[in-house]
């Protein structure tokens, strides 16, 4: 049986996203048995929006023939509750990871020292 997740590694993995002074995205690939393959950071134009890059991430979901995805970003606001704006994005991202096979396990929102995870909310 597969392992799960390490929910502490994988908020350690993106703990410095929380510092950040704008709007900054991460995407951490894993292999069905929750090897890192890869990690992408995606800096924001601004400060208080985020655009998920859905191009480089299916290309690096393709590229590292991942079975997993978890999204982070922060909030520099400071307020880690999901925007709706967030939502709508975490839901494209997952329909499209699911057309190509895989799974988006999470997506976290880092502000200081909060964490909001979209699956704990039910959000995903």
């Amino acid at each position: 049986m597969p392992r799960l997740i390490d929910a502490a590694a994988v908020r350690a993995l993106f703990a410095p996203l929380a510092a950040e002074p704008v709007e900054v995205a991460a995407f951490a690939y894993f292999d069905p048995e929750w090897r890192l393959l890869g990690l992408r950071h995606a800096r924001s134009a601004s400060s208080s929006a985020l655009d998920v890059p859905m191009r480089a991430v299916a290309t690096d979901v393709l590229a590292l023939d991942c079975a997993r995805v978890v999204m982070a970003h922060n909030h520099p606001s400071g307020d880690a509750s999901p925007s709706i704006a967030d939502r709508a994005a975490t839901r494209r991202l997952a329909r499209a990871l699911d057309a190509l096979g895989v799974q988006l396990v999470d997506h976290l929102v880092l502000a200081g020292e909060q964490v909001a995870s979209f699956r704990a909310l039910g959000l995903l």
